[in-house]
Order: C-alpha cells, then sequence, then structure tokens
C-alpha cells in the first residue's frame, strides 16, 4: 500500500467534516489509506535546522492529530482501524523524541490525542465509569486489551508522564485527564501509583541495598507516590479544568487502595491533607470541578473506610452528600451532571449500612424519587422508550442504583421506598426499558426491596414486578449483566417465606437455574446456587428430590469439588439444607453413597474459613441421623478434621463443630472411646475451662467480639455439656 502525502488543507477539511457527525466519521475511518498517511505523519518528526520547514512540519503532524482524536471518539469500526495501524503507539514515539524546543502547540495537540485515544481504548475494555453500556465488539476489545495494557507499562509511562509537569494546563491537563478516564484496572492502577521518574526509581533503588540513606520526608514513595504529588500541584493552578482532571485521576488512583487513601487523609507537616483540599473543591462554584472533588472524596473515604480516621469522622462523607443532594433535586443541572451526581452518592454509600442511613438522614431518598418521578411515565411507557434520550436513561439507571445502594440493609427504608415514596410502578415499567442500564438498575432496585418479607409478601406479588423480574430471568437473548442482576432478584423469590416460590417452580425456574449452573460465568453460577440453596431451605423431601433431579447428584459432588471456593461453599450449604432432616440424610447417602463422607472430611480441611464452616454444618446434620454416626466414628479423618475445627477457627466454625461433637456423644455410647482417642475431650476441656470453671482467655475468645459474645458463650456451654456426657455418660444412660 503506498501512503498519500497529506497537507494542511486536506487535514483541515477532513477535521471540520467530521466534527459532530458521526456519518462522516464512519466514511473516513473506512479510508485505511487515510488512516495509515495520518498515522504515518504523526509519527515522523522533522529533525532539522529549518525553522520555516519545521513550522510548517508541525501545523500539519498538529492537524493530523485533531483528525485521529476526533475519530476516536467515533464508532468501534473507527477505533478498529485505528488500532490497526497503531495509532497509539505513533503518538507515544512522538511523544518520546520531543525536543526541548518543541512546539507547546504541537505538545498540546498530541497530548489531547493521546488522551482521546486512550479513552476510546478504555470503553472499549470496560467497564464503563458511568453506568452500564453496550459492550464493544469481541474483536474490538481484544485489541483495545493489548494497547491498553501497553499504555500502562512503565517503559510507556516514563513516556507520557513526566508530561504531568509541564507548565502548560494545556498540556499537563489532557495527561491527567487521560489518567482519570483510562485507569479503570487495579494493576493499571498500582502501575501508575507506584510509578517514579527512572532518575528518582534510581535513588530508591539505592536507598533500598543501602547504598544511600535517604531521609524518609525526602523519599521518592512520600505522600502517595510521585503522580499523586502531581495531580495534588495541579490542583493548586487557577484552571479549572485542570482542578477537575487531577481530581478524577486521584479519584482513580485511590479507588479501593487503602495505602493511597490513607496516605491522602493524612496531613503531612508543612500543608494540609489532600483530602481537605479535595472536600474545599466540593463546595466549587464550578459545576464539573465540585462534582469530580465530590466524586475524588468518595473514593477517598471508602477505600480509606477502615481507617479510624475516616470511620470515626462522618464530616467527609457530609460534606459530599450535601454537594450531590443539591445536585440531584436541582432542574437547572444538566442530565449528565446529576447522573454522575446519583452515581457519586450510589458510589458513597454501596454496601455500607452507615453510610446508607446517614444518606436518608439527609434526605437523599425523596429527592431521588422526586427525579424518578419525574422522569419516568408508567403509562404508555414504550411510546416514550423509543424517543427517549440517551441522557436521560442514563440518568435514571444512576438514580435507580443509589436507591438500590440505599434500600439493601434495612426493612424501614425498603418500606419508605415501596410505600410513601411509591416507585414500585417506575421500577416495574423500567424493567422492560430498552436501554440495558436502566433494566439493570430496576433490577438491582427489585433485589433490594424483596429482601424485606413484608415488600416480598405485598408489594413484590400484588404489583406484579417480582413476576416481571422472573421473565427477565428467563430471556435467553438479555445481557448478561442484567441476568445477573435479575439472577438476584430470584434468590429472593425462592425464599421460604415467598408466596412466589411455589409459582417460579411451576413456571419452569430449575432449567434456567441448570443452564446457569453450567454456563462459564462464575457470577451466574454462584447466584443459581445461591437460589439452590434458598430452594432447598425447610423444603419438603418431595421438592428436595425435585430440585435436585433436575440439578443432578453428580453434579453436586463435581461442585463440592470445584475449585472456585466461593462456588464450593455453596455447594456445601446447598448439601446441608438437602440433610436437615433424618429422611431427607438418608435420602443423600441413597443418591451419593458413602462419598459423601470424603467430600465433607476434604471441606473440612479447606483453607477456606466459609467452606470449613460449610462442611461442618454438613457433618453435623449427618450426625443427627442414628444410622451414619458409626459412619463418622469410624473415619479418624473426618474426626481429626472436627477436633481441628475446635480450635483456632472464628467461633461461626467452632459452633457447629461442637453442636455435632454433643450430638455424638448424646446419642451414641459408642462414640465416648473413638472421640478420647482423637483428643477431641482435652480440646473440649480447654475450650469450656471445666476444671476452674472461669472463662477462657484464649486466643479463640479473644478473636470475637461485639455480637460474637453471646456465641462465644453458646459455644463454651456446649463444650462444657459435651465434656460431661463424654466423661459421665455411661452413668447417665443407667
Amino acid at each position: 500500500m503506498t501512503i498519500p502525502v497529506v497537507d494542511l488543507a486536506l487535514l483541515k477539511s477532513a477535521k471540520n467534516s467530521v466534527i459532530g457527525n458521526p456519518t462522516a466519521k464512519l466514511a473516513l475511518a473506512q479510508d485505511e489509506v487515510f488512516i495509515a498517511a495520518l498515522i504515518d505523519c504523526v509519527g515522523n518528526p522533522l529533525f532539522t535546522g529549518d525553522p520555516q520547514a519545521l513550522a510548517a512540519h508541525d501545523e500539519i503532524r498538529t492537524e493530523a492529530a485533531h483528525v485521529i482524536a476526533s475519530l476516536s471518539y467515533g464508532s468501534p469500526d473507527a477505533l478498529r482501524t485505528l488500532l490497526r495501524y497503531n495509532a497509539h503507539q505513533a503518538f507515544l514515539y512522538a511523544i518520546s523524541v520531543f525536543q526541548p524546543v518543541e512546539s507547546p502547540k504541537l505538545k498540546a495537540a498530541f497530548a489531547r490525542a493521546l488522551r482521546a485515544l486512550a479513552v476510546a481504548i478504555s470503553d472499549a475494555v470496560g467497564p464503563s465509569q458511568w453506568g452500564l453500556r453496550n459492550d464493544a465488539p469481541p474483536d474490538v476489545r481484544n485489541e483495545a486489551r493489548l494497547a491498553l495494557d501497553c499504555l500502562f507499562q512503565v517503559d510507556i509511562l516514563d513516556i507520557y508522564l513526566p508530561l504531568l509537569m509541564d507548565p502548560s494546563p494545556q498540556i499537563s491537563t489532557p495527561i491527567a485527564q487521560l489518567l482519570g478516564s483510562a485507569v479503570r484496572h487495579e494493576a493499571h492502577q498500582a502501575a501508575v501509583a507506584e510509578w517514579l521518574p527512572p532518575t528518582e526509581r534510581l535513588k530508591e533503588v539505592k536507598g533500598k541495598r543501602g547504598w544511600e540513606k535517604l531521609e524518609s520526608t525526602k523519599s521518592p514513595s512520600r505522600q502517595g507516590g510521585w503522580v499523586t504529588r502531581q495531580l495534588t500541584a495541579l490542583l493548586q493552578k487557577k484552571d479549572s479544568k485542570a482542578q477537575e482532571a487531577a481530581l478524577s485521576a486521584i479519584a482513580c488512583l485511590a479507588r479501593d487502595n487503602f495505602a493511597v487513601a490513607v496516605g491522602l487523609a493524612k496531613a503531612p507537616s508543612d500543608r494540609e491533607a489532600t483530602l481537605s483540599l479535595v472536600l474545599s473543591f466540593c463546595r466549587s462554584r464550578a459545576t464539573e470541578v465540585r462534582l469530580a472533588a465530590c466524586h475524588c472524596a468518595t473514593q477517598i473515604i471508602r477505600a480509606g473506610f477502615g481507617n479510624h480516621i475516616l470511620s470515626m469522622d462522618d464530616s467527609p462523607a457530609l460534606t459530599v452528600m450535601y454537594a450531590v443532594n443539591h445536585c440531584i433535586s436541582s432542574e437547572s443541572d444538566s442530565a449528565q451532571t446529576r447522573t454522575k451526581a446519583c452515581f457519586t452518592l450510589y458510589r458513597l454509600v454501596r454496601d455500607k449500612k452507615e453510610l446508607c442511613e446517614l444518606a436518608v438522614e439527609r434526605g437523599a431518598l425523596p429527592k431521588l424519587a422526586d427525579l424518578i418521578k419525574n422522569i419516568t411515565p408508567t403509562e404508555n411507557s414504550y411510546e416514550w422508550q423509543e424517543d427517549e434520550l440517551e441522557s436521560v436513561s442514563c440518568l435514571r439507571e444512576a438514580a435507580f442504583m443509589a436507591v438500590a445502594a440505599i434500600s439493601l440493609f434495612h426493612d424501614k427504608i425498603r418500606c419508605e421506598v415501596t410505600d410513601e415514596l411509591g416507585l414500585v410502578p417506575a421500577i416495574q415499567v423500567s424493567l422492560s426499558h430498552p436501554h440495558v442500564g436502566v433494566r439493570y438498575a430496576a433490577c438491582q432496585c427489585v433485589r433490594s426491596i424483596s429482601r424485606s418479607v413484608a415488600v416480598l409478601r405485598t408489594n413484590i406479588v400484588d404489583s406484579g414486578v417480582g413476576l416481571a423480574t422472573y421473565r427477565l430471568f428467563q430471556k435467553q437473548d438479555e445481557d448478561r449483566q442484567v441476568i445477573f442482576a435479575a439472577s438476584s432478584v430470584v434468590c429472593n423469590l425462592v425464599n421460604e417465606c415467598s408466596p412466589l416460590r411455589n409459582v417460579l417452580l411451576e413456571q419452569g425456574v430449575l432449567p434456567r437455574l441448570v443452564q446457569l449452573l453450567h454456563s462459564g460465568d462464575s457470577n451466574l453460577r454462584l447466584n443459581a446456587l445461591w437460589a439452590t440453596k434458598n430452594l432447598l431451605y425447610h423444603a419438603s423431601s418431595e421438592v428436595k428430590r425435585k430440585v435436585m433431579d433436575a440439578i443432578g447428584w453428580q453434579n453436586l459432588a463435581i461442585l463440592l469439588m470445584d475449585p472456585d471456593p466461593v462456588i464450593q461453599e455453596q455447594a456445601f450449604h446447598v448439601t446441608r439444607h438437602i440433610a436437615d432432616g433424618t429422611e431427607d440424610v438418608e435420602l443423600l447417602f441413597h443418591e451419593m453413597g458413602s462419598d459423601v463422607l470424603g467430600l465433607v472430611a476434604m471441606g473440612m480441611q479447606s483453607d477456606n474459613d466459609d467452606v470449613l464452616q460449610q462442611a461442618i454444618c454438613v457433618l453435623a446434620n449427618i450426625a443427627n441421623s442414628p444410622t451414619r454416626q458409626d459412619s463418622i466414628l469410624s473415619n479418624m479423618r473426618l474426626l481429626e478434621s472436627l477436633k481441628q475445627g475446635l480450635t483456632d477457627n472464628k467461633v461461626e466454625v467452632r459452633r457447629p463443630a461442637v453442636a455435632c461433637i454433643l450430638e455424638l456423644v448424646k446419642a451414641n455410647p459408642r462414640s465416648h472411646k473413638a472421640l478420647h482417642d482423637v483428643g477431641i475431650g482435652s480440646t473440649l476441656r480447654h475450650i469450656s475451662d471445666y476444671a476452674g470453671g472461669g472463662m477462657s482467655r484464649s486466643p479463640v475468645s479473644r478473636y470475637s467480639a461485639g455480637l460474637n459474645l453471646s456465641m462465644e458463650d453458646e459455644v463454651r456451654e456446649k463444650a462444657r455439656e459435651a465434656l460431661h456426657w463424654l466423661e459421665h455418660g455411661a452413668e447417665m444412660c443407667i
């Protein structure tokens, strides 16, 4: 292929034609000869002493960068072509050979184009930063993943991260924006957070090897890392774009990163803490800066929540809530702005009971409900769905996600959502919305409110929202993430207390669960097992047979040996619910044979506490069957594991272990010798402090605190009772 020479007039014409014109972008992206010429132009700097020739060449390269940046915001087809011709590598090479006298205009154009490419690449790889979006085609996603990994290699970071120090905000700001948009994965986050310029890396290495002793205040790794320090410096500039970019980038580096978050929350001796500076921007007059500050503060608060500085002081969270609540209720703000505010609130309170309560106290729910009802007509919904702007769909998604997070923990809050705020009709119509994110968020709302027994027995059934979610769960062509959210709802709908349990059994929930159990998606497999576990809880023997005939007993045995401990735990929990009665223990052994005890012994030797706990619970249930007790007592592997379960484990493990032993010694006199032989008697004595009658002060008792104290007392009393039967059982039987 011969690459044509591009001139300035052609480039300016191309740039003007594609701005805001998706059709023109697609057409231009399909002209591979022209794309190759653009990229070749970018990657060919002119090393000459002629100022006029250099200026002309730089102007052409600048325009070429503008065209590529514009194409990056186009379709997956445009990105596919740019990746095929290695556009990102052309810009990286060009930046790596920048000269000290390089044109600031050229440097800024290249920094912006690299940012645009990085954002497009990250969007193709995912996850999306602000809600769910449709996946890029697999071939584009695979190519983009390779390109994204390339951008965060240390030698590549050496090329563009130093631009953060450039005195011109036109150059440093796009690099901060790149970080704020492209850092979405833990490995990339770590690479940026730990990066040092080559000269400082050398000092760090020398210091570690003892060649050079560095003062702690001069260590290159101080104050959260080099990049974080440069971003904090950007915050000091009186440039709102630079401030917004720096806040977004700091947020990405602090996300789920305890070390970075705590460093940002603590104040050095010579200045205020970065978190304090960030919180001051939550009151900025510039809406974009204010929201970026709220997002940044949220990530710092969340990642450092386990630290007493952030756990004991709710003022940072209150500052964020005040700002985002104001934005959520402001009809003058754009849909995009309010979307970010809702998602920021969602990220702040998600899975944190205390912060959910704080959000309710600050009046977040009525504001979210008003927003949702104002943009969600519940009649003639098919008509408004077709004409709705994407920005409005994204806003509804964000608001639903915030409601779902806030209502996850408390029945009172769930009832407020359903009864006082009346959101069920809006949730129900949104389950059939064409936008994938809206369907996903609506499912998350149903999941949260269906955790309440009262709501499950009334609103969920009466409104039809439960069956509407179930129909979504059954759709074969539904988005994978929506199916996952709907499957979480189904886990609640098949609970013992749910009126829909038998209805779903009759409507074919079992074949769908079996299908998901055999899918390659670990999250869907887990939820399918969770639903199976709930179906089996306190179920009749008839239902247990029906469920297990569908799942397959051999498949259960395979799941009990799954390499994923989370799957294994749920499989043991399923087995525990099957064996919760003497008759059903016999059913288990009839279908699986003596292999059951071997699988239980394997689970009891697991390094995972949750697997260990459920395996011991299964054994405790089996021990309730007189016909199976001798099998347990003759299995030294089981008895040794049972003894081990009594020591150096959390109380949730020791509780079923001691209950199992108590059942054996009370019901089976032949157990005494077997249990004595493996040393269980001395272990029980240690737990109960039987001889002295006092409370054990072992590390085991210190392991638990708070709500676990009553459980510790229960374990201790059962241990004393078991020891008494073990030592005086013969007399008591007489």
